[in-house]
């Protein structure tokens, strides 16, 4: 049987754009992924984050926010980072495999009406499902033990 790959997601606050990326990864690379998701300074999972996702047809409300803190100690063969604060301030993952960095805008900061919000966190969803989709087209896949 394969050996899933450990893929740990990262971002300021673990409320929103990490949580959506590993929600994604779930539902798009399956049983050859064993995701999680981090922040520096977890918030609690936004509302419309869980709304944004339930559209795509990805429940996340049962994720809970993490620090990172609480992975230090596991081995991941990717370490993805959102947003750029975390990308300088995350520690070296030295054991990883790969570190790679994709700059999603921060829908939590958006301002307006809650809809003009929710249009933000639809796009942050879109934008990280098309850099999962991209990722998954050229990655290794899960290697047998």
């Amino acid at each position: 049987m394969p050996t899933p790959q450990r893929v740990l997601f990262l971002c300021d606050g673990n409320a929103a754009r990490s949580q959506m990326a590993e929600g994604l990864l779930r539902a798009l690379g399956g049983p050859g992924f064993e995701v999680h998701s981090a922040g520096l300074e977890p918030r609690p999972l936004h509302p419309l984050a869980v709304e944004a996702m339930a559209e795509a047809g990805i429940d996340i409300a049962g994720q809970r926010s993490k620090h990172l803190n609480e992975f230090l100690d596991t081995r991941f063969d990717r370490v993805i980072t959102l947003c750029d604060r975390t990308r300088e301030s995350c520690p070296d993952f030295p054991r990883d495999n790969e570190t790679l960095h994709w700059a999603i805008d921060d829908p939590t900061a958006a301002p307006g009406t809650q809809a003009e919000q929710l249009a933000a966190f639809r796009r942050a969803r879109d934008a990280i499902r098309r850099e999962i989709e991209r990722w998954l087209a050229t990655t290794t896949k899960p290697h047998a033990t």
